[in-house]
């Protein structure tokens, strides 16, 4: 039997086949249109999503040549925070989604945050910080600013959800439902901790909260643990009938694809930002250096795991801009090769604030720079300085970690497509000081939704069988002297010192 891991990212939607041993049999990918109205404001289109699900689904079983009745059950992960309304009776946004690096609603949250208590207003009841990322502001801005939508919502005819919600209401029937029952307007705990509206205690969303943004429950999906039942695709779709039975934000799917099932255990997402979650356990812990605290899963039947996390804006995405707004380099891959024809960054740092900072320093007015440019500075040093700040920036999260924790970091386990570079893997363990393991399969994040699914459905009995699916592919050791990375660490503060106050 076989396993669908449905990963609906930023860029890219990819549908990825699994054997029995969890190894990849087929691959379906399309990229989706970035879309940039006004500065700062980032969005997708749900619609071509939707159909790059489609696309990838099919593409996926051709080249594994797989058909329908092979596949045991539908795992499904995706961007968290961005945000998606919709029409219950037509099935059509009634705009675009709104992107989790998107920065429109800072005023709002400004407002929200003078309002009583500051941005730690509901943080004990949601874990997180009162910020443009979450998905409860962009919410209410749409509720507010797109025509006659708060009027359709009081009535009932809007639903909201995360790009999760969307895919499994469209994947179980969409306006039309299947088969005379209405598609599944459901959510996992995962992307509900992401929201800024679930209590993280209660795994339910909290009324007073939504009361007080405006936002009418009736709205909200229900929420439903991470690996579980969520229905079945619908009749006419290509995997009719096959059961969905794991959803992950894709974050939390990385670390269940990185077996990180144990407190302590932790790892990093190098994707189009840089997302480093640590295992607490089953009890909700409280970050005093800039973490949020989310669900990290949940498992049917069983108590939540809790993790800190520590998220940043801008990871892959600064080698994205290299490329597409600079034409630095023609291909992403080539950022590696130009890196390595300097000894160092020349004296140059970029510190890529395109959306303000976030952990540690949650600073919505900071925007990106490049300092210390001499004539001396080429292409090169540009492209060895974005590897670099990948690294700095993981290091910020690393050691408030560390200071929250006050268990000492042993070993970095990595995923994500940015660790096929070696040049950075090795700065990264030079800079953490400590070892960064890099598993065979890279892409932990389509394997976590196939875990859980496989989980759910039996085909793996407990944690302890997937924990022995996970093989380390290669192991970087620190090799700067502690003098040298510190002095290093010191300039990129400086940098980062730069960025504030500009918006």
């Amino acid at each position: 039997m076989f396993i669908a891991a449905i990963d609906q990212g930023t860029t890219s939607t990819r549908c990825v086949i699994f054997d029995a041993d969890f190894s990849v049999v087929g691959v379906g990918q399309y990229e989706h249109e970035q879309i940039f109205p006004h500065k700062g404001w980032v969005e997708h289109d749900p619609v071509e999503i939707w159909d790059n699900v489609r696309l990838s689904v099919a593409a996926a079983l051709a080249e594994a040549n797989v058909a329908r009745e092979d596949i045991a059950a539908v795992g499904i992960t995706n961007q968290r925070e961005t945000t998606v309304v919709w029409n219950r009776h037509t099935g059509k946004p009634v705009c675009h989604a709104i992107v989790w690096q998107d920065t429109r609603t800072t005023k709002l949250c400004e407002e929200l945050a003078a309002a009583g208590g500051g941005a730690d207003r509901w943080r004990e009841t949601t874990g997180l910080l009162v910020n443009s990322y979450s998905s409860g502001p962009k919410l209410r801005w749409i509720l507010d600013n797109v025509p006659h939508a708060r009027e359709q919502a009081v009535a009932g005819d809007l639903l909201f959800g995360t790009m999760d919600t969307w895919l499994l209401w469209n994947l179980t029937g969409g306006a039309a439902g299947d088969q005379g029952k209405p598609a599944m307007h459901v959510t996992d705990v995962t992307n509900a901790s992401r929201t800024l509206l679930m209590d993280i205690r209660s795994l339910q969303w909290d009324a007073d909260i939504c009361a007080e943004l405006g936002i009418p429950m009736s709205m909200l999906p229900k929420i439903c643990p991470s690996v579980g039942e969520f229905g079945q695709v619908r009749q006419r779709g290509v995997l009719a009938g096959v059961p969905i039975a794991g959803v992950l934000g894709d974050q939390q799917s990385a670390m269940f694809g990185q077996a990180c099932f144990s407190p302590g255990e932790a790892k990093n997402t190098y994707g189009t930002g840089l997302f480093l979650l640590l295992n607490t356990g089953m009890e909700p812990k409280w970050s005093e250096n800039g973490l949020i605290t989310t669900v990290c899963y949940q498992i049917r039947g069983q108590r939540p795991v809790y993790a800190l996390e520590g998220s940043v804006a801008i990871g892959g995405a600064l080698v994205q801009w290299l490329r597409d707004n600079l034409g630095i380099i023609r291909d992403a891959s080539e950022v590696e090769e130009l890196a390595l024809q300097v000894s160092d960054n020349g004296g140059v740092y970029i510190v890529p604030a395109f959306s303000g900072l976030f952990a540690p320093r949650w600073r919505p007015d900071a925007r990106g720079v490049i300092v210390g440019l001499t004539r001396f500075a080429n292409r090169c040093h540009l492209a060895r300085a974005a590897l670099e700040a990948t690294a700095f920036q993981t290091k910020e999260v690393v050691d408030a970690m560390v200071a929250d924790s006050g268990v000492p970091l042993t070993q970095l386990k990595v995923d994500g497509g940015m660790v096929r570079n070696n040049l950075l893997m090795q700065f990264q363990a030079d800079v953490v000081c400590t070892d960064v393991v890099r598993p065979r399969l890279i892409e932990t994040t389509a394997l976590g939704a196939a875990f859980a699914a496989g989980l759910s459905v039996g085909l793996v009995q407990d944690l302890t069988q997937l924990r022995n699916q996970i093989r380390p592919e290669k192991t970087w050791s620190p090799r700067r002297m502690p003098q040298e990375v510190a002095m290093l660490y010191s300039e990129w503060n400086r940098a980062v010192e730069r960025t504030y106050d500009w918006e």
